[in-house]
């Protein structure tokens, strides 16, 4: 995904980006459209909570890119709750379920030292970067929805890269 730059955490967004999307769709669109978008919105919420969980109290640079990693999840969230509200739809009854499994595999791996805080990173985002392949693929996104989508998935692409660097370098300390 060169395309995007990944760097950048947290994308601006102007009060013209927000649209009712509302508009008159096949209920089996709607439907698959409804369920990818919740799916989106409860993994980025355990993504938020596994490295909100990961984070100690140490000033290290892994703490740094994993409060930079929480802050860019954090917005890949904000966006899939924008377009959930847009289409007219809410998020899921049991993203609480996810919130949890977040703290579990965030509060775990930080227990057993950075190198399982980044083994658990790279095995997490890279199941969101092949869940982000399959909706993306599986819905008729509108145009504006699949590049917010592509960049996300960019984002989760460059976290994979980035702790799988820090662990070959032994960096993980």
């Amino acid at each position: 995904m060169a395309d995007f730059d990944i760097d950048i955490i947290r994308p601006q967004m102007r009060l013209e980006d927000v649209k009712l999307e509302r508009r008159e769709m096949a209920r089996a669109d709607l439907q698959s459209l409804k369920k990818a978008l919740r799916a989106f919105h409860t993994l980025e919420t355990m993504a938020v909570n596994i490295y909100k969980w990961q984070v100690t109290r140490r000033p290290s640079e892994l703490n740094r890119l994993l409060i930079a990693a929480m802050a860019n999840e954090m917005t890949h969230l904000q966006d899939f709750q924008v377009k959930l509200y847009e289409f007219g739809l809410k998020p899921s009854r049991v993203r609480g379920a996810y919130w949890l499994f977040g703290f579990a595999i965030g509060f775990f791996s930080r227990h057993f030292g950075a190198k399982a805080v980044l083994k658990a990173g790279i095995w997490v985002e890279t199941k969101a970067v092949h869940h982000y392949s399959v909706l993306l693929s599986s819905v008729a996104w509108d145009s504006e929805t699949r590049l917010i989508i592509r960049k996300d998935q960019a984002d989760e692409e460059g976290h994979v890269s980035r702790w799988k660097s820090l662990l070959s370098k032994g960096q993980s300390e």
